[in-house]
């Protein structure tokens, strides 16, 4: 039996919400980066944490109704595996403020090779006595 749940079915930004949501925890980045190496049984992925596995179940919980997790359950078996798509999604959402910060970023190398790289040369010379 496959779960998905929750944001799947709602609107694109309630979906990149949860995502974003999901993404904000430490714990939750460190479970998806360990269900990026190769899917895991719950128990497998709560052992490197100190706390109870219904806590970790909860983390898992927030991941799967982000739709970064999938849950195959077989009998008391979960197993879980990277659902990466909404990942995609998120990327495509902040390429927008890479173009941003990376035009700033450009404009300011310039600004620093012309006029500041003049103005630390000037003010340089000025405590050296040259």
């Amino acid at each position: 039996m496959q779960s998905s749940a929750g944001a799947r079915g709602g609107s694109a930004d309630a979906r990149l919400d949860a995502v974003f949501h999901a993404l904000a925890d430490r714990t939750r980045r460190t479970l998806l980066a360990r269900l990026a190496v190769r899917p895991a049984m719950i128990t497998e992925l709560a052992k490197p944490f100190d706390m109870s596995l219904p806590a970790v179940s909860r983390h898992i919980r927030v991941l799967e109704d982000a739709g970064l997790v999938a849950r195959n359950v077989d009998g008391r078996v979960h197993e879980c595996s990277l659902a990466a798509a909404p990942l995609k999604r998120a990327d495509a959402w902040l390429v927008y403020y890479r173009r941003f910060w990376q035009g700033n970023l450009e404009a300011l190398e310039r600004y620093v090779d012309s006029e500041g790289g003049a103005g630390r040369r000037t003010a340089a010379r000025g405590r050296h006595g040259r």
